[in-house]
């Protein structure tokens, strides 16, 4: 189905989360972040799912997402270790749903400049985290954020991604449109073990989002995730942050809201 036309489309995709995680495995603040999205073929993207997971359409077209950010990574119970829980982040993306017919997000890859949470993801969430040198600037002065990222493990060793944005004004309430809300509003997401979907709810307070355009997109990420190369200007959202509360990863086959 292609969500567009979706009669309870406000319910499946709210700017507001719809429920609250109060006992959490992790606190997280994602910062300086932007999205990129491009429109994709449904069957392109569907053939990289695992079985179990269908990809969603908004217009008659799948979107893949590419989205550089600042993590902080707060385990409740471990002392401060800022070098290895503050660290730039990349992933690509898409949008599903799992047998349960719940929405959430696909990560195809996620670079990350810390080797021990590249680890320690990989085996709690269940998605594949990569170890790369990575970078952000931002030019308060000027409005511009830049984001660089050269992959170091597993292969496509040496994937890079090149990325500078001018930030322009915050929406204004109500200007969100539907499709701002589906690129944007995910509040789950899904991973995989073998041939087990796994499930996990994420809570933050609504995106501040701002428009933004592209100064440079410089990207081998989408690619080296199986993708052709994207053609044409993406849609660009860019946002300050928020404070993220995750939940305990379970089956996705059965899960709902």
């Amino acid at each position: 189905m292609d969500v567009s036309q979706a009669s309870n489309f406000a319910d499946l995709y709210p700017p507001v989360c719809p429920y609250e995680i109060k006992i959490t495995p992790m606190r997280m603040n994602w910062d300086q972040l932007t999205m990129l999205h491009w429109r994709y073929r449904p069957d392109e993207v569907q053939k990289l799912l695992p079985k179990g997971l269908t990809v969603e359409t908004f217009d008659g077209s799948a979107w893949v997402g590419l989205v550089p950010f600042q993590m902080t990574v707060d385990i409740p119970g471990m002392p401060a270790m800022r070098r290895w829980l503050y660290f730039p982040e990349t992933n690509v993306r898409t949008y599903v749903r799992g047998e349960s017919g719940q929405p959430g997000v696909w990560f195809f890859s996620l670079e990350a400049s810390s080797l021990p949470a590249v680890l320690t993801a990989r085996a709690t969430y269940q998605v594949p985290y990569c170890w790369a040198d990575m970078s952000i600037a931002h030019d308060v002065e000027k409005n511009t954020i830049r984001y660089e990222s050269r992959r170091k493990w597993p292969s496509p060793r040496g994937a890079e991604s090149k990325v500078e944005i001018s930030i322009g004004e915050p929406f204004q309430p109500g200007q969100a449109s539907d499709l701002d809300n589906f690129l944007t509003s995910r509040w789950e997401l899904y991973g995989a073990v073998g041939p087990l979907i796994t499930y996990a709810k994420m809570f933050h307070e609504p995106w501040p989002l701002y428009h933004g355009s592209v100064i440079e997109c410089d990207d081998e990420l989408v690619r080296a995730a199986g993708f052709s190369q994207p053609t044409g200007d993406p849609i660009v959202h860019y946002s300050p942050g928020v404070s993220v509360r995750c939940g305990w990863p379970s089956r996705g086959s059965s899960l709902k809201r």
